[in-house]
């Protein structure tokens, strides 16, 4: 019995360390965690602060590999571990959420019935994938369409010819908007002074070499998008990975999202991006902007970065 004890107190700390390894921020950047975030707006007599947990305990699975413990929730949200462990409960219930030790936590596929309302009911997905794919096959390559929402883009549609980064994008995926070719088109089409206020808030996380790490270059940047309707981005998130994107305009001219191109960068040049993928882009883009009504995209915005948790 006595080995069994000695046994036991190696076994918990080597659980609690895990544990905290897999909460661990992969971005040592100062963060304002979710549940900061919602107690901001609890004074609010209309916020429902119950579901703003589940909603974000449901998110915190996204950074989670393997199947996370609610310690791991509750370190990645910020959350009390005895309000994870109520939304996990609530979660389960539901038939979202579902644990075979009961201590290890994984999402159901219903899940992603919350996912599928939205493409279901938005032109912007629905609506833009036969021509997402036309223009793919095209240039024999990857194609997307993404959105602004805070620091993140967010893909709406995606037809993949080949894989090029290190990670899986799929609808859903959120990059940082700063060095992306399609943050950068939404980013240039907010007003200066949004726009001013959002990069004075930014941290410009250095992904390669090539990341730009200046905000007034930024700023200047993103006024020469602004200017030309279209950005390239350079392997600045990845090394190897070379986009560009233009804007994707409603039928009143508004921006709501923005379509790009990605490809290798030793398979073809800045300047075959200028003369072969822009023209193709831009037909594609005016041709999509005919079929969405004003206000058919996710509203695209920018409010100042709370947090970076991307990759």
């Amino acid at each position: 019995m006595g080995t069994g004890r000695t046994r036991s107190k190696p076994d918990r700390r080597d659980r609690r360390e895990e544990e905290r390894r897999e909460a661990a921020p992969r971005n040592a950047a100062p963060h304002v965690t979710p549940a900061a975030r919602i107690q901001t707006l609890a004074g609010d007599p209309s916020f429902m602060t119950s579901l703003a947990r589940g909603l974000t305990v449901i998110e915190a699975f996204s950074g989670n590999r393997h199947h996370p413990t609610t310690a791991v929730l509750s370190a990645q949200t910020g959350l009390p571990r005895a309000a994870v462990h109520r939304c996990l409960y609530t979660l389960r219930r539901l038939g979202f959420v579902d644990s075979d030790d009961e201590r290890h936590f994984y999402l159901r596929p219903s899940v992603l019935s919350l996912g599928y309302s939205y493409l279901y009911s938005t032109p912007l997905a629905s609506a833009t994938q036969p021509v997402l794919e036309r223009v793919s096959r095209h240039l024999h390559e990857s194609c997307s369409i993404a959105t602004l929402e805070g620091d993140s883009i967010v893909y709406v549609a995606r037809s993949v010819v080949t894989r090029i980064m290190s990670v899986d994008l799929r609808v859903g995926s959120r990059l940082p908007a700063f060095c992306t070719s399609m943050g950068r088109v939404l980013l240039a089409s907010v007003s200066p002074e949004k726009l001013r206020a959002y990069v004075a808030h930014l941290t410009l996380t250095r992904y390669t070499d090539r990341t730009i790490a200046s905000k007034e270059k930024l700023l200047r940047l993103l006024h020469l998008v602004e200017r030309a309707g279209y950005a390239i981005v350079d392997q600045e998130l990845e090394i190897g990975l070379r986009s560009i994107a233009v804007p994707l305009r409603d039928s009143s001219g508004t921006v709501v999202a923005a379509l790009n191109a990605s490809t290798h960068a030793q398979r073809v040049s800045t300047q075959e991006m200028q003369t072969r993928f822009l023209p193709a882009l831009r037909a594609t883009a005016q041709e999509l902007s005919l079929l969405l009504a004003p206000g058919a995209g996710a509203r695209s915005f920018v409010q100042p970065p709370a947090h970076q948790n991307h990759r």
